[in-house]
């Protein structure tokens, strides 16, 4: 046996620690393994649990000049069924090594799978050494398999015993990375999941705006792609691509906290719009009332009547119209000075404090204050996601998501962050952002814009120094919205 000393498996484990990608690091074990046993084949199999089955993921025959699986060419094997005609199988379901010396005579095990391979191969298993990956509850996970040990004069020879426990404390080194890599994949898996769970219940809160955060990540996901197809400078670094497109999904999750009262307010009114309507219709009615049993003043009611039906009119148009010019907002504040009598004989103003801040909104729904209450969804965002642990790679996700209401000359909020503080992450999601908001079909306040039409409008903020300017170029050249 070759020399194996403690401190050489000790420099191994430091090495295949450090080695990040799990293709690398099983192809080095299984090298390291075939060459202390001097063997002519190898083979690391894969437990799949939700098939019951090992898969080939990693393959090499010296003799056949064989070498598939993980970086190399694809392994096109079918995967291997946990039944006693493989020796790999029984390994995995007995959980025990197994050491053959010449599986044709051996009476131990069905080697009928390998001697199958054999035969459509042209070639000859003779030893085998059989090794279980086990993850730290005992569970086998994997399956290490060496073939034909090897002379120095070049003859199939059986594995030596002592071979087995170097074999099996390499085997858990690869089953240890095994482990890790997939509890790193659950930890990822959860996370990934979690996103999707709050935007779903972001969306659940309001019909509106419910495929907002949808569609940017596919606009993300096919202009990530365009940059890579055509290998332009801003590509994402691989690492950086996952992180930025979380910070997609959660750019809008302080909405669960914003009032639906302001999220939802499809017109200036909202709510209030019953409430003017009912006692204009009593306001009304009283007038007539007192027509009738004061017909010395029927003129002046009728007056009276007739301003109420057109300060009706003209809030109910005011109160869906897009924009409001001056001289409306004008008309809409001489309201202020009209009454209404009540059913008990009162007299209150036509329209509140409240009411007549809403309906004199120039432009959208949302009064300053509402406004102030919905831009707060970005603090919120901050918030939540700062309670979180983002580490590594995605330690800037909870930054990207909270800044995408930023502008590069500070004219943003919350913070007015200015170029030098807003990374191309940020600069691109509030591009996505704006984009979807203008074009999106499902908002109550408002009908979609051609898509020709918000590209002149993100332009145009590009110029005013609000937007990095190649970026909506590219977005735009890229046809990631279409």
């Amino acid at each position: 046996m070759k020399q194996y000393s403690v401190n050489r498996l000790a420099k191994i484990a430091i090495s295949l620690s450090i080695e990040k990608d799990l293709d690398n690091l099983l192809d080095a074990i299984l090298k390291e393994a075939m060459q202390l046993t001097s063997c002519d084949g190898g083979t690391v199999y894969i437990y799949d649990p939700e098939n019951d089955c090992l898969h080939f993921h990693r393959m090499i025959t010296v003799s056949k000049g064989i070498s598939s699986g993980g970086h190399e060419s694809e392994i096109t094997l079918p995967p291997v069924k946990l039944t006693r005609k493989n020796v790999c199988a029984c390994c995995a379901m007995d959980n025990k090594r197994i050491n053959i010396a010449d599986v044709y005579t051996s009476d131990t095990y069905d080697f009928s799978g390998a001697q199958k391979y054999d035969s459509l191969n042209d070639y000859r298993t003779a030893s085998m050494l059989v090794i279980p990956m086990e993850d730290s509850r005992g569970n086998v996970i994997g399956v290490l398999q060496l073939i034909n040990a090897l002379s120095e004069e070049g003859h199939t020879i059986p594995f030596a015993d002592e071979y087995e426990e170097i074999i099996a404390a390499l085997a858990s080194l690869a089953a240890i990375s095994l482990t890790n890599r997939k509890l790193a994949q659950d930890v990822s898996d959860i996370l990934h999941s979690f996103v999707r769970v709050m935007v779903e219940a972001v969306d659940k809160r309001t019909p509106y705006n419910a495929s907002h955060t949808r569609h940017m990540v596919r606009y993300a996901e096919r202009f990530l792609l365009w940059l890579d197809e055509t290998e332009h400078p801003l590509r994402f670094p691989e690492n950086d691509k996952d992180p930025f497109l979380m910070s997609v999904w959660l750019h809008d999750i302080g909405k669960l906290v914003v009032p639906l009262a302001v999220m939802d307010k499809p017109t200036r009114l909202g709510a209030a719009w019953e409430r003017i309507k009912s006692r204009i219709e009593i306001a009304r009615l009283m007038v007539k009332v007192r027509g009738l049993q004061h017909p010395e003043e029927q003129s002046k009611c009728t007056e009276e009547e007739k301003a109420l039906c057109d300060a009706w009119e003209l809030i109910q148009e005011a109160d869906q119209a897009p924009f409001l010019p001056g001289d409306r907002i004008t008309e809409l504040n001489e309201l202020s000075k009209l009454s209404c009598a009540t059913i008990d004989g009162g007299i209150i103003p036509l329209l509140t404090e409240d009411e007549l801040t809403a309906i004199t909104v120039r432009k959208g729904t949302l009064t300053d204050a509402e406004r102030r209450e919905m831009e707060k969804h970005v603090e919120y965002t901050a918030d939540f996601l700062n309670k979180m642990k983002f580490g590594g790679y995605y330690e800037k996700v909870p930054e990207w998501a909270s800044s995408h209401h930023e502008f590069l000359n500070g004219s943003g909020y919350p913070a007015h962050k200015t170029a030098e503080e807003l990374p191309k992450e940020v600069r691109l999601l509030t591009i996505l952002d704006i984009f979807d908001a203008l074009t999106a079909e499902d908002r109550p306040y408002k009908p979609p814009m051609p898509k020709d039409r918000a590209f002149i409008i993100l332009h145009d903020m590009a110029a005013e120094g609000k937007l990095d300017e190649e970026l909506v170029a590219l977005f735009e050249e890229s046809g990631a919205w279409e």
